[in-house]
């Protein structure tokens, strides 16, 4: 069964030289620049030594708060609306299932990815607590405050707590392993992992074994690891020498073998960035290896993040985006294999390797092309983490935080050249007008 476009059917979207993949030899990132002494390690916050007045929301070139973890977390703009710290609303969805806490520190994080807003060369632009992250700004809040109001939810709010699941982000700092430990003792002690799982998400690179097992066995359940780079080759050139970034795939690896031993089949798992110049063998074959090992893959689709070392360069085309995140759906929750489907030249599937009628109805359900992450309460295949809009705008939406529609789907079968006779979308009928910051 082919999925690519038919002769004539213009791309969704296209990336360099107007293909509908991105090649290696495109996305290259610029090299970082050198950071003058006065900007580095969060120098100017220090200097200015300002007491931290409870929460603090991004105000970009205003002087911010000293503010650190474990005291402060950090949290995406959707988790604070749904925690009530700020007004707003998301286009189609009610903001998120998931309470990403976000690590915090003057000096920020240490590392320096290339498609990363929070990267280290950026010390000179804009200091850490409001620097844009997944296209969006995360207010700090101290940890008591976030406790206080999730604790209030579960035990008083019909209902409980709107969130399916909390999720400790680590980031590249010596104090980032005690401080996540801290951060998870301050949460359990108030609130039962059993009403609210935990996720760890990690940060290998100053992490031992022995680590991964103590945050197990103090109530998280699920342990995952942003490889985010399907390749060595892309890794190295992205998170690692290739930008003067400390992170290494072997130890990457290491941390993600040690969660499979500790937390054990279908609780572990590594996000995957598709379209930073990989070919879509390379990422499917990648989560094949983590089904066979008894994990899963949680899927972005790489956006130019203003401020990154990569803004520059062009997002994933729909059509390769789409054709991934029904390969990978089909090999974590259907039983299809890597070894079943073709490719072509150029990497892309062009055979899913079953029947027309399965492929059909998978695409119906539009599951697959749902924010992929930590399951929720909903069910294994639907993720509490839907990240709303951090990958795209909701004007041309990569990864849906909400259940598709008949228009969606349509939407989607037209990115993926797979129209049924006589169906067709038209540009935009999903919505009338949207606010597409």
């Amino acid at each position: 069964m082919t999925c690519l476009k038919p002769e004539g059917v213009q791309p969704a979207a296209t990336g360099a030289g107007g293909l509908d993949f991105n090649r290696f030899e495109a996305m290259e990132p610029r090299a970082p620049a050198m950071t003058p002494a006065r900007f580095r390690n969060g120098k100017p916050v220090k200097d200015a030594n300002v007491t931290p007045q409870g929460a603090y929301f991004p105000k970009y070139n205003i002087l911010t708060p000293h503010m650190r973890s474990p005291d402060y977390v950090q949290m995406s703009t959707a988790a604070a609306i749904t925690l009530g710290l700020v007004p707003g609303q998301m286009h189609r969805c009610s903001c998120t299932r998931c309470l990403n806490l976000l690590l915090t520190y003057p000096e920020g994080c240490r590392a320096n990815c290339a498609y990363c807003g929070l990267a280290r060369h950026r010390e000179a632009e804009r200091d850490y607590a409001d620097r844009n992250f997944i296209r969006v700004d995360w207010p700090a809040v101290p940890m008591e405050e976030v406790v206080d109001i999730v604790a209030r939810d579960v035990a008083h709010k019909p209902g409980g707590s709107p969130f399916h699941r909390m999720c400790i982000s680590m980031i590249t700092h010596p104090n980032s392993d005690e401080d996540t430990v801290t951060v998870l003792k301050k949460w359990t002690d108030r609130i039962d992992p059993s009403a609210i799982p935990i996720s760890i998400l990690s940060n290998p690179t100053t992490m031992m074994r022995e680590d991964v097992a103590r945050l197990h066995d103090m109530g998280s359940d699920i342990f995952t690891v942003a490889l985010d780079a399907a390749t060595p080759a892309i890794f190295d050139r992205t998170r690692g020498k290739g930008v003067q970034s400390p992170h290494s795939w072997k130890k990457y690896w290491e941390v993600l073998l040690d969660a499979r031993d500790i937390f054990g089949p279908q609780k572990f798992g590594a996000h995957i960035i598709v379209g930073m110049g990989e070919t879509e063998h390379d990422v499917l074959n990648l989560v094949q290896q983590l089904v066979d090992l008894g994990g899963h893959s949680h899927m972005f689709c790489f956006f130019p993040e203003k401020g990154s070392l990569m803004d520059h360069l062009p997002a994933t085309p729909r059509d390769q985006w789409r054709r991934v995140q029904l390969g990978r759906y089909l090999i974590d929750y259907c039983g299809a294999r890597v070894e079943q489907m073709k490719f072509d030249e150029h990497g892309r599937v062009v055979d899913f390797g079953i029947p027309k009628s399965e492929l059909d109805a998978t695409i119906d359900s539009g599951i697959a092309f749902r924010t992929s992450g930590c399951p929720g309460k909903f069910a294994e295949d639907i993720s509490a983490c839907d990240r709303p809009y951090g990958d795209s705008p909701p004007s041309n939406i990569a990864s849906y935080p909400f259940a598709l529609e008949d228009v969606d789907i349509r939407k989607v079968r037209s990115q993926l050249g797979m129209n049924r006779p006589g169906e067709s979308y038209v540009p935009g009928e999903e919505f009338d007008t949207i606010d597409d910051d």
